[in-house]
Protein backbone atom coordinates (compact mmCIF):
# COMPACT_ATOMS: atom_id res chain seq x y z
CA UNK A 1 0.00 0.00 0.00
CA UNK A 2 1.30 3.66 -0.69
CA UNK A 3 1.19 6.30 1.73
CA UNK A 4 1.33 9.81 0.42
CA UNK A 5 4.35 11.65 2.65
CA UNK A 6 2.14 14.76 3.46
CA UNK A 7 -0.56 12.42 4.53
CA UNK A 8 2.10 10.11 6.79
CA UNK A 9 3.10 13.38 8.26
CA UNK A 10 -0.68 14.19 9.43
CA UNK A 11 -1.64 12.03 11.86
CA UNK A 12 -4.15 14.83 13.16
CA UNK A 13 -5.45 15.40 10.15
CA UNK A 14 -6.12 11.88 9.82
CA UNK A 15 -7.87 11.29 13.13
CA UNK A 16 -10.21 14.81 12.03
CA UNK A 17 -11.06 13.09 8.83
CA UNK A 18 -11.37 9.63 10.48
CA UNK A 19 -14.36 11.00 13.13
CA UNK A 20 -15.75 13.62 10.58
CA UNK A 21 -16.23 10.93 7.80
CA UNK A 22 -17.62 8.31 10.28
CA UNK A 23 -21.02 7.42 10.18
CA UNK A 24 -20.59 6.25 13.29
CA UNK A 25 -22.14 8.15 15.91
CA UNK A 26 -19.37 9.29 18.29
CA UNK A 27 -19.34 11.32 21.58
CA UNK A 28 -17.23 11.72 24.65
CA UNK A 29 -18.21 13.28 27.90
CA UNK A 30 -17.08 14.32 31.16
CA UNK A 31 -17.56 12.63 34.48
CA UNK A 32 -20.94 14.03 34.85
CA UNK A 33 -22.26 12.98 31.35
CA UNK A 34 -21.94 16.71 29.86
CA UNK A 35 -20.84 16.81 26.23
CA UNK A 36 -17.26 17.56 25.34
CA UNK A 37 -17.15 16.56 21.80
CA UNK A 38 -19.56 15.42 18.72
CA UNK A 39 -18.85 14.35 14.95
CA UNK A 40 -21.03 15.50 11.99
CA UNK A 41 -22.88 12.02 12.33
CA UNK A 42 -24.27 12.63 15.70
CA UNK A 43 -25.12 16.20 14.84
CA UNK A 44 -27.23 15.32 12.26
CA UNK A 45 -28.76 12.80 14.48
CA UNK A 46 -29.82 15.06 17.04
CA UNK A 47 -30.43 17.99 14.43
CA UNK A 48 -28.39 20.16 16.21
CA UNK A 49 -24.94 21.31 16.22
CA UNK A 50 -21.84 20.93 17.75
CA UNK A 51 -21.64 24.24 19.47
CA UNK A 52 -25.07 23.09 20.58
CA UNK A 53 -24.43 20.12 22.19
CA UNK A 54 -21.10 21.11 24.25
CA UNK A 55 -21.51 21.09 27.49
CA UNK A 56 -25.40 19.27 27.58
CA UNK A 57 -25.75 16.34 29.46
CA UNK A 58 -26.19 13.66 26.60
CA UNK A 59 -29.12 11.87 28.30
CA UNK A 60 -30.91 15.42 27.92
CA UNK A 61 -30.25 15.10 24.37
CA UNK A 62 -30.95 12.05 23.01
CA UNK A 63 -31.28 8.92 25.80
CA UNK A 64 -34.45 7.33 25.68
CA UNK A 65 -36.68 8.69 28.84
CA UNK A 66 -37.03 4.89 30.16
CA UNK A 67 -33.25 4.85 29.88
CA UNK A 68 -32.11 7.96 31.43
CA UNK A 69 -31.48 6.65 34.85
CA UNK A 70 -29.40 3.49 33.65
CA UNK A 71 -27.33 6.05 31.54
CA UNK A 72 -26.71 8.34 34.49
CA UNK A 73 -25.58 5.20 36.47
CA UNK A 74 -23.32 3.61 33.96
CA UNK A 75 -21.67 7.23 33.64
CA UNK A 76 -21.20 6.78 37.67
CA UNK A 77 -19.96 3.71 37.40
CA UNK A 78 -17.48 3.81 34.59
CA UNK A 79 -15.84 6.91 35.78
CA UNK A 80 -15.53 5.05 39.37
CA UNK A 81 -14.27 1.72 37.91
CA UNK A 82 -12.32 3.39 35.05
CA UNK A 83 -14.21 0.17 33.02
CA UNK A 84 -16.72 0.65 30.54
CA UNK A 85 -19.17 -1.78 29.14
CA UNK A 86 -20.79 -2.21 25.66
CA UNK A 87 -24.12 -1.45 25.68
CA UNK A 88 -27.45 -1.36 23.46
CA UNK A 89 -30.26 0.84 23.59
CA UNK A 90 -33.44 3.30 22.41
CA UNK A 91 -32.09 6.82 21.04
CA UNK A 92 -34.55 9.79 19.82
CA UNK A 93 -33.31 11.44 17.43
CA UNK A 94 -34.48 15.25 16.57
CA UNK A 95 -37.09 14.25 14.82
CA UNK A 96 -38.91 12.26 17.21
CA UNK A 97 -37.52 8.85 15.70
CA UNK A 98 -36.86 6.44 18.06
CA UNK A 99 -34.06 4.46 17.01
CA UNK A 100 -32.17 1.37 18.43
CA UNK A 101 -28.24 1.99 18.65
CA UNK A 102 -25.40 -0.42 19.95
CA UNK A 103 -22.63 1.56 21.83
CA UNK A 104 -18.98 0.42 22.93
CA UNK A 105 -18.12 3.06 25.32
CA UNK A 106 -14.31 3.63 26.45
CA UNK A 107 -12.67 5.26 29.54
CA UNK A 108 -10.05 8.00 28.32
CA UNK A 109 -7.55 8.50 31.56
CA UNK A 110 -5.09 11.39 32.04
CA UNK A 111 -1.00 11.31 32.51
CA UNK A 112 -1.87 10.06 35.80
CA UNK A 113 -4.37 7.31 34.92
CA UNK A 114 -7.21 8.85 36.36
CA UNK A 115 -10.15 8.51 34.62
CA UNK A 116 -11.10 12.20 33.31
CA UNK A 117 -13.90 11.17 29.95
CA UNK A 118 -15.91 8.47 28.57
CA UNK A 119 -15.43 7.80 24.90
CA UNK A 120 -18.66 6.28 23.08
CA UNK A 121 -18.74 4.94 19.92
CA UNK A 122 -22.75 4.60 18.80
CA UNK A 123 -24.02 2.53 15.72
CA UNK A 124 -27.60 2.66 14.60
CA UNK A 125 -28.63 -0.83 14.78
CA UNK A 126 -32.53 -0.28 14.04
CA UNK A 127 -32.47 -2.37 10.82
CA UNK A 128 -30.22 -5.01 12.07
CA UNK A 129 -32.88 -5.87 15.22
CA UNK A 130 -35.98 -5.30 12.79
CA UNK A 131 -34.63 -8.09 10.43
CA UNK A 132 -33.27 -10.62 12.97
CA UNK A 133 -36.82 -9.97 14.70
CA UNK A 134 -38.53 -10.86 11.74
CA UNK A 135 -36.26 -13.74 11.21
CA UNK A 136 -37.03 -15.22 14.94
CA UNK A 137 -40.73 -14.88 14.41
CA UNK A 138 -40.60 -16.34 10.89
CA UNK A 139 -38.50 -19.10 12.77
CA UNK A 140 -41.66 -18.93 15.23
CA UNK A 141 -44.94 -19.53 12.96
CA UNK A 142 -46.52 -21.99 10.94
CA UNK A 143 -46.53 -20.80 7.59
CA UNK A 144 -49.43 -23.00 6.56
CA UNK A 145 -51.27 -21.32 9.42
CA UNK A 146 -49.96 -18.45 10.64
CA UNK A 147 -49.87 -19.74 13.98
CA UNK A 148 -47.07 -20.59 16.08
CA UNK A 149 -45.13 -23.40 15.54
CA UNK A 150 -43.90 -26.45 17.98
CA UNK A 151 -40.60 -25.04 18.29
CA UNK A 152 -42.38 -21.95 19.94
CA UNK A 153 -45.09 -24.12 22.08
CA UNK A 154 -41.69 -25.84 23.13
CA UNK A 155 -39.80 -22.34 23.99
CA UNK A 156 -43.16 -21.03 25.59
CA UNK A 157 -43.81 -24.27 27.79
CA UNK A 158 -40.23 -24.39 28.94
CA UNK A 159 -39.70 -20.73 29.71
CA UNK A 160 -42.78 -21.37 32.02
CA UNK A 161 -42.09 -24.47 33.29
CA UNK A 162 -39.38 -23.23 34.16
CA UNK A 163 -40.12 -20.12 36.45
CA UNK A 164 -42.67 -22.56 37.65
CA UNK A 165 -45.46 -20.90 36.42
CA UNK A 166 -48.43 -23.21 36.72
CA UNK A 167 -49.79 -23.66 33.00
CA UNK A 168 -52.09 -26.09 30.93
CA UNK A 169 -52.27 -28.25 27.57
CA UNK A 170 -55.01 -28.95 25.44
CA UNK A 171 -53.59 -31.25 22.88
CA UNK A 172 -55.92 -31.52 20.10
CA UNK A 173 -56.09 -34.16 17.32
CA UNK A 174 -58.51 -33.75 14.25
CA UNK A 175 -60.75 -36.51 13.78
CA UNK A 176 -61.24 -37.34 9.49
CA UNK A 177 -59.06 -34.54 8.39
CA UNK A 178 -56.91 -37.63 6.26
CA UNK A 179 -60.39 -38.57 4.94
CA UNK A 180 -61.17 -35.28 3.47
CA UNK A 181 -57.20 -34.59 2.47
CA UNK A 182 -57.49 -37.80 0.29
CA UNK A 183 -60.92 -37.13 -1.37
CA UNK A 184 -60.82 -33.05 -1.84
CA UNK A 185 -56.53 -32.90 -2.37
CA UNK A 186 -54.24 -31.23 -0.25
CA UNK A 187 -55.27 -27.87 -1.14
CA UNK A 188 -58.30 -28.14 0.90
CA UNK A 189 -56.54 -30.21 3.41
CA UNK A 190 -54.00 -27.16 4.04
CA UNK A 191 -57.01 -24.37 3.95
CA UNK A 192 -59.24 -26.53 6.67
CA UNK A 193 -56.33 -26.56 8.65
CA UNK A 194 -55.50 -22.88 8.96
CA UNK A 195 -59.38 -22.44 9.20
CA UNK A 196 -59.20 -24.60 12.37
CA UNK A 197 -56.25 -22.71 13.33
CA UNK A 198 -57.80 -19.60 13.15
CA UNK A 199 -61.11 -20.66 15.07
CA UNK A 200 -58.91 -21.85 18.10
CA UNK A 201 -56.93 -19.00 18.50
CA UNK A 202 -59.99 -16.82 18.63
CA UNK A 203 -61.21 -18.90 21.38
CA UNK A 204 -57.61 -18.49 23.35
CA UNK A 205 -57.33 -15.95 26.11
CA UNK A 206 -54.91 -13.35 26.11
CA UNK A 207 -51.84 -15.75 27.99
CA UNK A 208 -52.67 -18.52 25.93
CA UNK A 209 -50.64 -19.94 22.56
CA UNK A 210 -52.16 -21.90 20.01
CA UNK A 211 -49.15 -23.93 18.23
CA UNK A 212 -49.54 -26.29 15.29
CA UNK A 213 -47.60 -29.40 16.33
CA UNK A 214 -47.23 -31.40 13.48
CA UNK A 215 -49.61 -32.49 10.87
CA UNK A 216 -53.44 -32.21 11.97
CA UNK A 217 -52.36 -31.80 15.88
CA UNK A 218 -52.92 -28.90 17.56
CA UNK A 219 -51.81 -27.36 20.84
CA UNK A 220 -53.26 -24.74 23.30
CA UNK A 221 -50.75 -23.56 25.64
CA UNK A 222 -53.04 -22.28 28.73
CA UNK A 223 -52.15 -19.77 31.61
CA UNK A 224 -54.28 -19.36 34.84
CA UNK A 225 -57.13 -21.13 33.73
CA UNK A 226 -58.82 -23.63 36.69
CA UNK A 227 -59.90 -26.75 36.18
CA UNK A 228 -63.36 -25.98 35.03
CA UNK A 229 -62.59 -23.26 32.68
CA UNK A 230 -60.14 -25.98 31.09
CA UNK A 231 -63.33 -28.37 30.38
CA UNK A 232 -65.35 -25.44 29.06
CA UNK A 233 -62.28 -24.52 26.65
CA UNK A 234 -61.87 -28.33 25.32
CA UNK A 235 -65.71 -27.98 24.66
CA UNK A 236 -65.49 -24.62 22.95
CA UNK A 237 -62.89 -25.94 20.73
CA UNK A 238 -64.89 -29.23 20.20
CA UNK A 239 -68.11 -27.45 19.07
CA UNK A 240 -66.15 -24.84 17.09
CA UNK A 241 -63.99 -27.41 14.95
CA UNK A 242 -67.16 -29.64 14.52
CA UNK A 243 -69.15 -26.42 12.65
CA UNK A 244 -68.78 -27.68 9.39
CA UNK A 245 -66.20 -25.38 6.85
CA UNK A 246 -67.87 -24.54 3.45
CA UNK A 247 -65.26 -26.65 1.06
CA UNK A 248 -65.55 -26.23 -2.76
CA UNK A 249 -68.17 -29.23 -3.37
CA UNK A 250 -70.01 -28.48 -0.02
CA UNK A 251 -69.62 -28.17 3.80
CA UNK A 252 -67.14 -30.30 5.09
CA UNK A 253 -67.08 -31.48 8.69
CA UNK A 254 -64.11 -33.01 10.74
CA UNK A 255 -63.91 -33.86 14.49
CA UNK A 256 -60.97 -33.59 17.15
CA UNK A 257 -59.59 -35.33 20.06
CA UNK A 258 -58.23 -33.44 22.97
CA UNK A 259 -56.27 -34.25 26.08
CA UNK A 260 -55.89 -32.00 28.56
CA UNK A 261 -52.80 -32.14 30.93
CA UNK A 262 -52.04 -29.74 33.98
CA UNK A 263 -48.41 -28.98 35.34
CA UNK A 264 -47.17 -30.43 38.31
CA UNK A 265 -43.86 -29.41 40.04
CA UNK A 266 -40.50 -30.81 38.47
CA UNK A 267 -42.51 -31.46 35.12
CA UNK A 268 -40.22 -30.96 32.28
CA UNK A 269 -42.09 -30.04 28.50
CA UNK A 270 -41.60 -33.61 27.30
CA UNK A 271 -43.61 -34.64 30.27
CA UNK A 272 -46.54 -32.31 29.97
CA UNK A 273 -46.81 -32.94 26.34
CA UNK A 274 -46.66 -36.76 26.97
CA UNK A 275 -49.42 -36.91 29.60
CA UNK A 276 -51.98 -34.24 27.46
CA UNK A 277 -51.15 -36.48 24.40
CA UNK A 278 -52.15 -39.73 26.17
CA UNK A 279 -55.13 -38.39 27.15
CA UNK A 280 -55.91 -37.18 23.50
CA UNK A 281 -55.64 -41.11 22.67
CA UNK A 282 -57.88 -41.80 25.36
CA UNK A 283 -60.34 -39.44 24.15
CA UNK A 284 -59.99 -40.75 20.81
CA UNK A 285 -60.63 -44.11 21.58
CA UNK A 286 -63.64 -43.92 23.21
CA UNK A 287 -65.40 -41.35 20.55
CA UNK A 288 -68.57 -40.73 22.76
CA UNK A 289 -66.40 -39.26 25.63
CA UNK A 290 -65.76 -35.75 25.48
CA UNK A 291 -62.42 -34.41 27.15
CA UNK A 292 -62.57 -34.87 30.73
CA UNK A 293 -61.00 -33.03 33.90
CA UNK A 294 -57.25 -32.26 33.34
CA UNK A 295 -54.59 -34.99 34.14
CA UNK A 296 -53.29 -34.05 37.55
CA UNK A 297 -50.62 -35.72 39.81
CA UNK A 298 -52.67 -37.87 41.97
CA UNK A 299 -54.62 -39.55 38.25
CA UNK A 300 -51.64 -42.05 38.18
CA UNK A 301 -50.44 -41.30 35.04
CA UNK A 302 -46.80 -41.52 35.65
Amino acid sequence: MTVHPEVAQLPDQLLRDFVAGSDALLCIVDGRGRILLTNPALQRFTARTGADLEGMPFWDIYVAPEHVALSQDAVARAMATGVAHPQEGDWITGAGERRRVAMRNTVLRDDQGEPYAIGCVGIDVTDDRRREAQLHLRAQTDLLTGIANRGALFDALRARLADEVPCALLFCDLDQFKVVNDRHGHAVGDQLLAETARRMAELAGPGDLVARFGGDEFVILCHGRAPDELVALAEQVDDAVRRPWEGPQGPLSIGVSIGVAVSRPGDDADELIGRADRAMYGVKTHPHRRAGPPRRADDGDR
